[in-house]
């Protein structure tokens, strides 16, 4: 399995607009994020977690030209709002809650109506729910999350978990994570936040579920400067950064 971060940033990416502090003056390419979003690969599948708004330059930057499905964890837009960026890939898989795929057909009715105009991106909607299923012959659990009150999804693939946006995880999540050797979740800055899990809140959640190597993803500005975050924190913790390559199976980073 290879996982390549395309993006670790969080909604408003870094450097935000208009934003002079150190990190989004920062030369360190480690501090340049866009929108969060990993592809996952499984000898030929290619599975994308999430199409944010900077989707297109992501895939550019990566030669992406196939998919096999696209899960998305949730509805907000720096999580949906690339999917129009599709369109030269073929059709698309998209899999996730009802929920989501109904703000989709309102945003994009375009793509979904009798009397479509050539070009426009061609999307396959699949529900989902907290059930397995597969794409292609891969096998994917979703794992449920709450961010703040709104429940979402992460997901699990083989030893590897993707989780976004948590603020809240119960126990019956956890035991499913159980046993991974990659962990990939939020950590959105050093304070407190009212739907995203802090630093410290995302070190409690790692060691609550002792995955090998955990990531941590989705960050802000106010995280502060990469190298200087990861020299204080354990050694099978770290934060990610956009283009960070890892192959899983053999534990190579």
């Amino acid at each position: 399995m290879r996982i390549v971060f395309l993006g670790s940033g969080t909604s408003t990416g870094i450097p935000q607009i208009g934003c002079k502090c150190k990190v989004c003056s920062s030369t360190n390419k480690k501090d340049k994020r866009l929108r969060a979003s990993v592809l996952i690969s499984v000898e030929s599948t290619k599975i994308l977690i999430d199409c944010g708004p900077d989707l297109r330059q992501q895939l550019l930057e990566n030669n992406i030209d196939s998919l096999s499905g696209i899960l998305l964890t949730h509805e907000h837009y720096d999580h949906v709002g690339g999917l129009d960026d599709v369109r030269p890939l073929g059709k698309a898989q998209v899999y996730a809650e009802k929920k989501v795929l109904n703000v989709i057909q309102r945003n994009m009715p375009y793509c979904f109506g009798e009397n479509r105009y050539p070009g426009v991106p061609r999307i396959q909607l699949n529900e989902i729910n907290e059930s397995p299923f597969y794409i292609e012959n891969i096998f994917v659990e979703p794992i449920r999350v709450m961010h703040a009150r709104l429940p979402i999804l992460g997901f699990r693939i083989k030893n590897m978990a993707y989780l976004t946006d948590v603020k809240t995880i119960e126990q019956t999540s956890i035991d499913k994570l159980q046993g991974l050797d990659i962990l990939i979740i939020n950590a959105l800055r050093i304070e407190e936040h009212i739907s995203h899990i802090s630093l410290s809140e995302a070190l409690d959640i790692s060691k609550k579920i002792g995955a090998k190597m955990t990531y941590f993803t989705h960050m802000s500005h106010d995280m502060g400067l990469h190298d200087d975050i990861n020299e204080i924190l354990p050694k099978n913790v770290q934060l990610a950064y956009d283009q960070l390559i890892i192959e899983c199976d053999n534990m190579v980073m």
